[in-house]
């Protein structure tokens, strides 16, 4: 591949990077929106995709690498993205350090504002390829993660726990798969590992359309612990069900798998689209309905699933931008949906019936606190504790209120290094009242 032929991803990825950051948003949208304009293959996609999440797994060490060889930092803050995805390429990819800085130069100069750069650039980047073991041995893991939220998790979990955690954020998440049927069998055919939980996680990245059962519906993606609220949902056939924010559709499936009949609603029609697409390949059925989960009208159900919109700082090995992008005002704002959707919910439900609230979320407000003030506002309801054996035996992941608390450190696998799970709080209540149904 050319410097020339490998502008395209590179400038993809440069892009990225900087919008995201601007506009503090997800990685993924921005990637999607600017995929359209750049017109890249499927291949250049990738690596620019690769790129940019490196970029930000790292952005912390690129930066403090960076500001260490330079006597005084630019205030483009473009060209210090740049610099960020050429450092990138070099120390955590593997791509040819000249290709890394003759992009980066090229970029530059095919830039109006940046022309003047090509030379500061190529002399900074030559430096860290000649020092990478010297950077590479400064093992910081608190250096890829922002102060606050740094301050955060020790203060939650201890700073040895909090310390583990900062550690896995630095690793390449794994694949996990959710089966119809036969775990062991499609564990095995698809050369993958069957977790405790029931998930398969393959040991090796690959894409995804082309493994086996894939056309035919036989499995989706879905962190290993992503899969567990539903499961804890217990559902049964013919049971109504209403999964509350469900795109983009994982949980869906699960419950429709289990027969029940679903209602999905979610408030942006664009997911809910996706969550149809992906309900008609794995042959199944749910109501969609894209609605604002706080306005739904309907009957009462069975059960109901809300897994609340969070700051998602439990997805940060998978989505390394959300460390970058969201604030302690994220936090608080979010904190607020997700009370007045689990006394939606509560609203929504028939006497007897069950709740499981969960978030992607490391932080307090959005887990323990939610579950204990709404027990505290809904003396009609009781915590269903979750037992260690409806996990696969995760003794670790259960609190002591028996709420389910997983964490990017935890299920370590020994056959290979694909370990750590999405960080998880889920609760499950039930209301009182005798079910007439």
């Amino acid at each position: 591949m050319s410097e020339q032929a490998g502008l395209g991803p590179r400038r993809l990825a440069w892009m990225a990077v900087t919008e995201t950051l601007k506009r503090r948003v997800p990685l993924d949208d921005v990637m999607e929106d600017l995929s359209r304009t750049e017109n890249l293959s499927a291949r250049d996609e990738a690596l620019a995709r690769a790129i940019a999440i490196v970029t930000f797994r790292r952005l912390g060490t690129l930066g403090h690498a960076l500001r260490e060889r330079l006597n005084k930092p630019p205030k483009d803050e473009r060209l210090m993205h740049l610099l960020a995805i050429g450092a990138a390429q070099i120390l955590f990819l593997d791509v040819p350090d000249h290709a890394a800085v003759d992009s980066a130069v090229e970029l530059a100069q095919g830039d109006p504002k940046l022309h003047h750069a090509g030379g500061f650039i190529n002399a900074v980047l030559r430096r860290v390829a000649r020092e990478r073991e010297q950077i590479l041995a400064e093992n910081d893991p608190w250096l890829d993660t922002p102060t606050w939220l740094e301050e955060r998790w020790i203060a939650q979990y201890g700073e040895p726990l909090a310390t583990k955690i900062a550690e896995a954020h630095r690793s390449l998440a794994s694949v996990d798969l959710t089966v119809k049927r036969e775990p062991e069998a499609w564990a095995e055919r698809l050369g993958g590992v069957l977790l405790p939980t029931g998930s398969i996680r393959l040991k090796e990245r690959t894409a995804i359309r082309e493994l086996p059962g894939f056309e035919d519906g036989e499995w989706w993606v879905q962190d290993a612990a992503a899969a567990l609220p539903a499961r804890l949902l217990q559902a049964q056939p013919g049971e109504r069900i209403a999964d509350l924010c469900a795109a983009p559709g994982g949980k869906t499936a699960q419950l429709a798998a289990a027969g029940a009949e679903v209602l999905a609603v979610d408030r942006s029609a664009k997911r809910l689209e996706r969550l149809e697409e992906n309900l008609a390949r794995l042959g199944l059925k749910a109501e969609t309905r894209a609605l604002d989960a706080e306005k739904l009208d309907a009957e009462p159900f069975d059960a109901i699933l809300l897994d609340a919109p969070c700051s998602a700082t439990g997805t940060i090995r998978r989505h390394p931008d959300v460390a970058w992008t969201k604030s302690e005002e994220d936090i608080r704002k979010l904190s607020g949906l997700q009370s007045r959707l689990l006394d939606k919910a509560a609203r929504l439900l028939k006497p007897g019936g069950r709740l499981v609230y969960c978030t992607c979320s490391l932080e307090a407000e959005e887990g323990e606190r939610q579950a204990e003030a709404f027990l505290a506002r809904h003396p009609d309801f009781t915590r269903k504790p979750i037992a260690a054996d409806e996990i696969g035996g995760l003794t670790e992941c259960i609190t002591p209120h028996g709420d389910l608390r997983t964490l990017p450190s935890q299920l370590t696998l020994t056959e290979h290094d694909r370990s750590g799970l999405d960080g998880f709080f889920v609760a499950r209540f039930m209301h009182k009242g005798s079910s007439t149904g």
